[in-house]
Formats: structure tokens, C-alpha cells, sequence
């Protein structure tokens, strides 16, 4: 049985003297991992074999941290430059020789004070009720063990929790003055259903957050208002350059980040359940790269880099495969040019960013709608190429 990772976020709830442990753990563990990508940086080594090999030793001797411990700071250290070589690959830093690529080459990776810190069975277990939304954990720090580590979680995460027999690598990490757990579960993944009644297109926008083929529209004017409004407060208060000031700004600096966060939750929840109680499957496009290739003036760009398409797709992948939806992503060209009823592909086509009206057959609707109705059509050819790789799809013309 294929089986889907989960993370479950809980919250820790230490005293005084345990979140004073904890802190010093952290801080321990992060100026080690710095330490250590020096180390690496220095000598060109990144194979986490080769570091531990050469490393281990005079990682525990300078900052007194257990074996296991040390284990996990050196996983932590060598899967960020892991990333790092993975961003670099994608070009994520500028093409090479560019300014900004020399000099996140020369220099080495730096951890935060507060950064997470990521701990194993042997660091941390469980000790959970029967019922209930709380616990315990007992979790290692540079003090010595803590034991009776209250927890309190959302009442179905905690009995996910419970309901597993192993929990995987757990995250510890300090938000805000929260202390948190972010746990790695394995959840059985649920057998997709074929969707016997066709695909439910979603067309993600910024006027229009998503619009299905149904016409079921999720307008963005509130969250466009929330963010100006957000925008406006962070402005005045970065005008004032008080103490006070800067501290409302940082308590405010995530509640956008959030307000979306939800938004984007509400809406994935939508559309999975219409694609559920249906039986069809959810077509999305692939957007990948978009903000590379497409080119605005300068007042339009925080729109778009603000767009959470990324995160709105995620929500809806891990969703639909809790529900056994399927889903696929499709070629997103052309959706909003094309007339879904006779196929006629002009950029006149769309009038403005609400209007479609084609050219040829004379059809008249939103245009969010008429390109969820394309992404449908691609999702079904999708679909039926996944199933039948062997027979060569048939392209129509117009």
C-alpha cells in the first residue's frame, strides 16, 4: 500500500525553566551547524558520510551534544546544502557567473539562533492519552533530559498521533515565543477512484483566486483588500521609528502570510469536496515558473510575486489524494484564448480580464470560466494518456 507523509504541527508547553532548556538547545544546535558548514565550506566536502566521518568527533568534543544529537546537526547541515546545489541547478541564484551566484557560492550556509532543530525516536518520544487533545513528550536539550513535557494539539492531529505505531523525524522550532513540534507521520494513502464523470477544471487567478468549470467562482477582492490594507499599517508604522512601532511590526509580520494561508485551506477544502461528491477528477494547470516568464511593470510585480498558486496547488494535491481524487496538471497555454465550444485559439478572443467572446463562433462568458472548461478538456486527454500510454493521443485542429 502506498503510503503519504503528513506533518502534524502540535504545540509545546514548557515552564519557565524548560523553555529556558530548550532555548539553549537550540542555540547550541544551530552555532554547531554553523560551525559545521564552515568546516564543510572550507574542505569541500558535502557527502553526509564523508562529513561525519571527518567531523563527528570534534562536533561533540566543542559543543557537548550527545551522539545522536550530533548525528541530526550534521543531517541538518548537509541536506541544506543539498538545497542549496538544487537551487543553484535550477537557476534559482542567477545564471552562473552572475554577481548574486558568486557570492551565495563563497560563502558558506548560516543558521538562524532560533532555527529548527530536527530530532529522531531517540531524542524525542510520545506519550500520549487514550483521548484528547494533550500529552507528553520527553525530548533530550543540552540541559539533560526533559521529562513531562506538556503538548497540546488539534484533537484529530494528536489522534493521528496516536493512532501511529512509529513517528518519524520531529522538527522542534520557536515561533514567536511558541514553541512548537512539527511530527512526520506515515498515513496510509487512499485508493483513487476513477473519475467516471469527467474532470472539474480550476483556473487559479489573482482577481479570481479560483474558478472551476462549474462557475463556481472564489473571488480575491478580500484578500486583495486585506494585503492594501496590511501594506498601509506596515507603512505608517515603519514611519514612526519607535520602539513600539517596531514591535507591532513584528508581531503583524505573519498575520498576512496567514489570513492566505487560510484562504487558500478554505478553498482546496471546497473543491476537493465538489470533486468527491461528483466522482470526477480535479484538473489544474502547471504554473511552474511563471513568474520567470512572464514580464510586468513594476507596480503589477508584488501582485504577483504576493499570488500563492504554489501553495494553493499543494493544498490541493494532499487533499485530493487524502479524498482518493485524482488530479493532474495540464499545459496551462492558450486556456484563456481558447473557446471551449469550437476550439477557435486569438488573443481578441479575450477582451478584457473578465470577457470572452470568440471570434469565430461568437460564444460570450467570463473568461475565468471558459478557461476552467479548457483545463477540464485537457484534464480528461491527461488522464486518458496516463491510462493509455501505449496509444498516441489525437490532437484536434480548428
Amino acid at each position: 500500500m502506498t503510503r503519504v507523509k503528513q506533518v502534524v504541527q502540535v504545540r509545546l508547553l514548557p515552564t519557565l525553566s524548560q523553555a529556558s532548556a530548550l532555548l539553549d538547545t537550540l542555540n547550541t544546535c544551530n552555532t554547531a551547524a554553523s560551525w559545521l558548514s564552515r568546516q564543510m565550506h572550507t574542505a569541500g566536502t558535502f557527502r553526509k558520510f564523508d562529513v561525519q566521518k571527518r567531523f563527528y568527533a570534534a562536533l561533540r568534543e566543542r559543543f557537548g551534544l550527545a551522539a545522536q544529537p550530533a548525528i541530526r546537526v550534521i543531517g541538518k547541515t548537509c541536506d541544506a546544502y543539498s538545497t542549496l546545489r538544487a537551487n543553484l541547478t535550477a537557476g534559482n541564484y542567477g545564471r552562473p557567473g552572475s554577481e548574486r551566484r558568486r557570492k551565495v557560492e563563497a560563502s558558506p550556509v548560516v543558521f538562524r539562533a532560533q532555527a529548527a532543530q530536527p530530532f529522531d525516536a531517540r531524542c524525542l518520544s510520545w506519550r500520549l492519552g487514550d483521548t484528547g487533545r494533550d500529552g507528553m513528550v520527553s525530548i533530550w536539550t543540552t540541559a539533560g533530559r526533559l521529562r513531562n513535557v506538556r503538548i497540546m494539539g488539534n484533537p484529530a492531529h494528536v489522534a493521528l498521533l496516536r493512532s501511529r505505531p512509529a513517528i518519524g523525524e520531529t522538527d522542534l522550532l520557536c515561533r514567536d515565543g511558541v514553541w512548537l513540534l512539527h511530527a512526520v507521520v506515515d498515513s496510509p494513502e487512499t485508493p483513487q477512484r476513477e473519475p467516471k464523470n469527467g474532470f472539474l477544471g480550476v483556473d487559479m487567478g489573482i482577481v479570481n483566486i479560483a474558478t472551476t468549470s462549474d462557475d463556481d467562482r472564489m473571488s480575491g477582492a478580500r484578500l486583495t483588500r486585506y494585503r492594501k490594507r496590511q501594506q498601509r499599517i506596515r507603512k505608517r508604522l515603519r514611519a514612526r521609528k519607535t520602539s513600539s512601532a517596531r514591535r507591532l511590526l513584528k508581531k503583524r509580520r505573519r498575520k498576512e502570510n496567514r489570513f492566505a494561508t487560510d484562504m487558500n485551506h478554505q478553498i482546496s477544502k471546497r473543491i476537493v469536496a465538489e470533486a468527491e461528491r461528483t466522482g470526477r477528477g480535479i484538473a489544474i494547470e502547471n504554473l511552474n515558473g511563471i513568474r520567470e516568464r512572464v514580464r510586468l511593470r513594476k507596480p503589477q510585480r508584488v501582485t504577483l510575486h504576493s499570488w500563492a498558486f504554489a501553495q494553493l496547488g499543494q493544498y490541493l494535491s494532499y487533499k485530493a489524494r487524502r479524498a482518493g481524487v485524482v488530479l493532474v496538471q495540464v499545459d496551462p497555454a492558450y486556456t484563456s484564448q481558447q473557446c471551449h465550444r469550437c476550439g477557435w485559439i486569438d488573443k481578441k478572443n479575450r477582451r478584457s480580464q473578465a470577457s470572452f467572446i470568440c471570434g469565430r463562433c461568437g460564444f460570450v462568458g467570463h473568461a475565468d470560466h471558459n478557461a476552467a472548461h479548457n483545463i477540464a478538456a485537457r484534464g480528461a486527454v491527461c488522464w486518458g494518456e496516463v491510462m493509455r500510454p501505449h496509444a498516441a493521443p489525437t490532437l484536434a485542429t480548428s
